[in-house]
């Protein structure tokens, strides 16, 4: 491909910095509402992947491969929306976050503040999916859809095992942060969607675990009374995915901070943030003394 089209791998692992530091500047409210709509744009992808897996009874029984390459080839649609809306997504930001931390381009303390947020924001934004263009509008609570769902459920969050959960974790994130990775790296917007499309089909097709998904799939299963129960759901799978997710984004990030910014300075990325903060100090010491 043109060198003018694509970002070397050292110039995308300094894009994905700068994404942090940029995030970390961003006011709390803001963060929280984009990470809101995040959910809700996943969810999107989500449905269109139970549109098509649930109402395909036929199919599924004689080639059930099939049927999850078909649904895994519709769910990028949400994380493509995501990105080129520059909306807040946990799983890319466990993996951008630290590497912006291990450069000394943001304080530590931004990692939880920030995962803090942006799990609620998704969360909240999943759940207002759920319950609204989901299931209060009928377009699933029916059969084939709704026992689909209901078995779908189990299958993801009863029958593995806790650790297989974990496992399926760190697979998922993996390859979402590769989706991340090369999207930030392409220029125009045809090579960022297929630069995030096949990873995501690839992980979606083979059963990966995704936190901020699973806050779409697993309480739509809840709300249309499957086996899967709240309590049962936090501990077995939300708490071990977000677990997995953490340790694939690692697996990302981390070898790139080694192979392409072990010389890479971020002294004036931390002059910028030190003089936002005394821009800040000096705003606050001009309004107390107005008053």
């Amino acid at each position: 491909m043109d060198a003018s089209c694509t970002l070397k791998p050292a110039e995308v692992a300094v894009v994905l910095v700068e994404q942090a530091v940029a995030k970390h500047n961003t006011r709390y409210d803001k963060t929280f509402f984009k990470a809101f709509l995040a959910g809700v744009m996943l969810s999107f992808g989500g449905l269109f992947d139970m549109i098509i897996s649930g109402g395909s009874p036929g199919l599924r029984a004689s080639n059930p491969g099939i049927v999850k390459v078909l649904g895994g080839f519709v769910f990028p649609v949400g994380i493509v929306m995501i990105a080129l809306q520059g909306l807040e997504l946990l799983t890319s930001n466990l993996m951008t976050f630290p590497m912006a931390v291990l450069k000394g381009a943001i304080p530590w303390w931004s990692i939880p503040v920030n995962w803090i947020i942006v799990f609620f924001g998704n969360l909240a934004g999943s759940l207002f999916f759920v319950a609204v263009l989901a299931k209060s509008d009928g377009l699933v609570t029916s059969d084939p859809y709704a026992s689909y769902i209901r078995t779908f459920v189990v299958t993801k969050a009863i029958t593995p095992g806790w650790y297989q959960i974990f496992i399926r974790g760190i697979g998922c994130n993996w390859l979402v942060c590769v989706a991340f990775w090369q999207a930030a790296g392409a220029r125009e917007t045809y090579s960022k969607i297929i630069a995030i499309w096949f990873p995501i089909w690839i992980f979606v097709s083979c059963g990966f675990d995704h936190v901020v998904a699973n806050m779409f799939l697993l309480p739509l299963g809840i709300m249309l009374h499957s086996e899967l129960t709240t309590d049962l759901y936090i501990r077995k799978s939300l708490i071990a995915t977000f677990l997995g997710n953490i340790i694939g984004a690692l697996f990302m990030g981390l070898p790139a901070v080694y192979f392409y910014l072990g010389d890479w300075d971020a002294s004036g990325l931390r002059a910028v943030e030190e003089a936002r903060i005394e821009r800040k100090n000096l705003n606050t010491a001009d309004s107390e003394k107005s008053v």
